[in-house]
């Protein structure tokens, strides 16, 4: 039960109704008439713009419309007050009775409450992580990984079909050094002194295991062969060595992407030029000349003849080269085909999920979509930006093994995949994030996931206590037919109006891309749980269980339970695990 779509079914409704009596004009466009909660809780539940909206095309003033729409409003039986408030915003004041009829709907429901049809089942590609893979994720990964994944669980609720991807960089110079460096490590597991290891190489001792791995394969066929023998074989096998580790990491956090795309795959398979010909035959391929970089001196500058893509037609700073000087593909050419492949495959709204140091990649990107899809896909961009990782007040020493950044993997083995999951999301994606390890894990109302939790774990404990005095556990399907009539304390309406909110909660957060939201809805709803709970201490007619009064102790339960599916329905989004008791 959607209360906010339904009460627009029946401002809908009114409207059509004054139309067909002449009132208003028909045919009018109502699609952007909404019911929301009004500003300030003192003007009732639900508020509507709806005559705002209809002033300029029925040619009338938003006050005299309102007094109009007000009065089938407030012959409805859910509604015990209608009132117009300023230039004509009409207010809401909806009857108990509908609030339980809600919770009801929550109980029924279980943590399926807030899924929606607003998607219609339209596919949506979400890439994230898309890391090179030459080495193990970091703590950066950890924040795109968990942005992306919540955000794929969150459209999936919000009623589309989505697809969540990685795409892997195994074409490029890259992976060319991370070669170097496991025939490096190779050298060392036949025993061969390597000493310092060079600059451009990849230090980190999780290349030791690559290095055996292909000694143990190959004995010493290519210790000292040609480079050109072993180059692309020792970049396979540490590519996909790679690639083993960070599926592990990303399952370790709780990420199993559907989709594994290979840019070498992409490249080999003539993506590239496929989309390089269609760009062409659109007349936005020509070779000319750059100015120079911001920054750059004169004498640093030499110009010449590139092969460009027109970027500036579509939104872009400049125009973007496709070839570089020896003829080969631009990373960019790259992720053009790739961009093109995935529109090929259905997809006409992809979201990527970027660091923070891409920034200057959205414009190109954005531009290269809309130019290869004619207009017929869209791109959003996230950016995540930095986590600052702390312990003890200093800052996280780095990991030996990865050699220069602290990885995934440690920072999951210090406080667990929930935790890291669900502090990664309290902020939005393109703020600056203090990860603090201590505080974290802290016992505290300052600590979000703890403070969540305790609401679940607290939800939890009643129902065990409840299924003692009951002899066994009541099911939710059991408290959705208790007399939810009993639940008539202020401070209990407001709770389940709390609940009420979060199919709309859930399809504001799809609709913006903005998973963090779910957080500030979470902490909202635990708020007013541990509110009534402390109301419960010093006022017992307020607690959830009596023992002289069935009736009551089941409508108190029903309360209970729907708080814990509707924060179990929101950990699910963020691929969190609710506890059942913290200690």
């Amino acid at each position: 039960m959607n209360i906010h779509q339904t009460f627009r079914q029946h401002v809908l409704a009114a409207i059509d109704g004054l139309a067909a009596a002449g009132r208003l004009p028909a045919d009018m466009d109502l699609a952007r008439v909404g019911v929301e909660p009004p500003r300030e809780a003192g003007h009732g539940d639900l508020s509507t713009n709806a005559a705002m909206l209809l002033a300029k095309p029925a040619k009338m003033k938003p006050r005299d419309i309102a007094e109009m729409l007000v009065e089938p409003l407030r012959a409805l039986d859910a509604v015990a007050d209608a009132s117009v408030a300023g230039p004509g915003f009409i207010n809401l004041t909806l009857a108990p009775g509908v609030w339980h009829e809600c919770l009801a709907a929550i109980l029924e429901a279980g943590t399926a409450y807030g899924n929606s049809d607003m998607g219609g089942g339209a596919p949506v590609n979400v890439e994230y992580v898309s890391a090179n893979p030459t080495g193990p994720l970091h703590v950066a990964h950890a924040r795109g990984a968990v942005t992306g994944d919540a955000l794929a669980n969150l459209l999936a609720k919000a009623g589309y079909a989505v697809t969540t991807e990685y795409y892997i960089n195994d074409a490029g110079a890259q992976v060319d050094a991370l070669a170097r460096s496991a025939h490096l490590r190779y050298r060392e597991a036949l025993g061969d002194e390597i000493g310092e290891i060079p600059e451009g190489l990849y230090p980190g001792d999780y290349m030791v295991p690559v290095g055996e791995a292909l000694a143990a394969e190959g004995g010493d066929a290519w210790r000292d062969a040609p480079e050109a023998e072993w180059l692309e074989r020792f970049r396979d096998r540490a590519i996909e060595m790679m690639m083993e580790t960070v599926r592990a990491d990303l399952a370790a956090l709780g990420v199993e992407q559907k989709v594994f795309t290979s840019e070498r795959g992409l490249v080999d398979a003539g993506a590239v030029d496929a989309v390089f010909e269609i760009l062409e035959g659109r007349g936005l391929i020509y070779t000319g000349v750059l100015e120079p970089p911001k920054g750059k001196k004169p004498d640093d500058w030499e110009p010449r003849p590139q092969t460009l893509f027109k970027a500036t037609d579509f939104g872009d700073d400049v125009d973007r080269p496709m070839k570089k000087s020896d003829g080969s593909w631009t990373y960019f050419a790259n992720d053009i085909a790739y961009h093109y492949d995935k529109y090929q495959r259905g997809f006409t709204t992809m979201i990527d999920i970027f660091g923070a140091d891409h920034g200057g990649y959205v414009k190109r990107m954005k531009a290269a979509v809309a130019a290869m899809s004619d207009g017929g896909a869209d791109l959003d961009i996230k950016l995540c930006q930095m986590v600052h990782l702390k312990k003890g007040g200093e800052p996280m020493r780095m990991s030996k093994r990865a050699g220069n950044f602290v990885t995934l993997r440690d920072l999951i083995d210090e406080v667990g995949k929930d935790v890291v999951r669900f502090i990664m999301l309290t902020r939005k994606n393109d703020s600056q994030m203090e990860f603090d390890l201590d505080k974290v894990v802290e016992q505290t109302r300052d600590n979000p996931v703890f403070y969540v939790q305790y609401a679940h774990a607290r939800c939890r404990s009643v129902l065990r206590a409840a299924a003692e005095l009951f002899g066994g556990p009541v099911s939710a399907a059991d408290l959705a037919g208790a007399d939810l009539a009993a639940l008539d304390d202020p401070s209990e309406l407001e709770l389940i109006k709390r609940m009420a909110e979060w199919p709309r909660a859930v399809e504001a957060a799809a609709e913006a891309h903005e998973p963090h939201r779910v957080a500030y809805y979470l902490h909202d709803l635990a708020e007013s749980f541990h509110a009534l709970w402390n109301k419960g201490k010093d006022d017992v007619r307020l607690r959830f269980i009596h023992e002289d009064d069935d009736g009551l102790t089941r409508a108190r339960l029903a309360l209970v339970q729907g708080v814990a599916l509707v924060i179990a329905s929101g950990l699910e989004v963020f691929g969190v695990t609710p506890v059942e008791e913290l200690r």
